[in-house]
């Protein structure tokens, strides 16, 4: 085999060298490759993160995560099993009856539904707290006790805003043996019912809304007209009359009263 003469040619003394020093390197890297891989140690009492033995307190690690579970289910349990579905229908039946459907704006009208609901569930959710919350805390039940006593008060506000006939229709469509009781039926069951009922109730309610405006929209546009303004939108002239009965009447705090005394507390 010809070397290219463009190749530079290595003397011995430079191959000799180049030799020991891979031996030399062999030498150093290889017990260090069959050698078992140990976790570095610290002295730092601060870098040791410490971890729960079998048989006991889990400690802080699965508290997080508990905590961040519930921050997942949260709104879908606000949305669920509060009357907040109801309230938010209402106001939103209110805006478009009143002929403004940007304003109050979303925010508002969700800010303003979320305050409302937790007024209303404020004794439900300070009996959770009092049986199920504070204990566990405490250390004195464990969390399967807690959650079954933290169901007790949801179950019993849900049961009163239920209609018989929503619950009825869950309990046959779960082809399960009917419960001797309302306080046997099932989580499962008794959520959907409670939401068809919610729903239910508040197009009730916006119905109700909508007559006192519809029939000021009915006398503006046929006083239009009968004057032979037809070119001229009703919508624009029955507006200011519409807020105006709103305000004599005081329609927020008497929707708001009414709708707190509809959750039968």
């Amino acid at each position: 085999m010809t070397v290219p003469s463009h190749m530079p040619r290595l003397s011995r003394t430079q191959l000799l060298v180049a030799a020991v020093t891979i031996g030399v390197l062999v030498y150093a890297v290889a017990p260090a490759l069959g050698a078992p891989v140990t976790p570095p140690t610290s002295t730092d009492p601060t870098l040791a993160v410490p971890l729960p033995s079998a048989g006991k307190d889990p400690g802080t690690n699965l508290t997080i995560l508990g905590l961040f579970t519930l921050l997942t289910l949260g709104p879908s349990m606000l949305v669920m099993m509060t009357g907040f579905t109801r309230i938010l229908i209402v106001l939103g039946f209110l805006r478009n009856a009143l002929g403004t459907p940007q304003i109050p704006p979303n925010q508002v009208l969700v800010g303003f539904s979320l305050f409302l609901t937790l007024f209303v569930m404020g004794p439900t959710f300070g009996k959770i707290n009092d049986t199920a919350l504070q204990p566990y805390m405490a250390k004195t039940i464990d969390a399967k006790t807690a959650i079954t006593k933290a169901e007790e008060p949801l179950r019993t506000f849900m049961l009163k805003q239920t209609g018989s006939s929503e619950l009825a229709m869950f309990v046959k469509l779960s082809r399960q043996k009917a419960p001797a009781t309302p306080a046997d039926v099932k989580l499962t069951t008794l959520i959907p019912a409670f939401m068809i009922s919610e729903v239910k109730t508040a197009f009730e309610i916006g119905f109700l809304i909508y007559i006192p405006f519809l029939i000021i929209d009915l006398v503006v546009a046929s006083t239009l007209m009968s004057m032979g303004m037809m070119m001229l939108p009703p919508a624009m002239i029955s507006l200011p009359f519409k807020l105006l009965l709103f305000v004599l009447v005081d329609g927020w705090a008497l929707l708001s009263q009414n709708l707190v005394a509809g959750f039968h507390l």
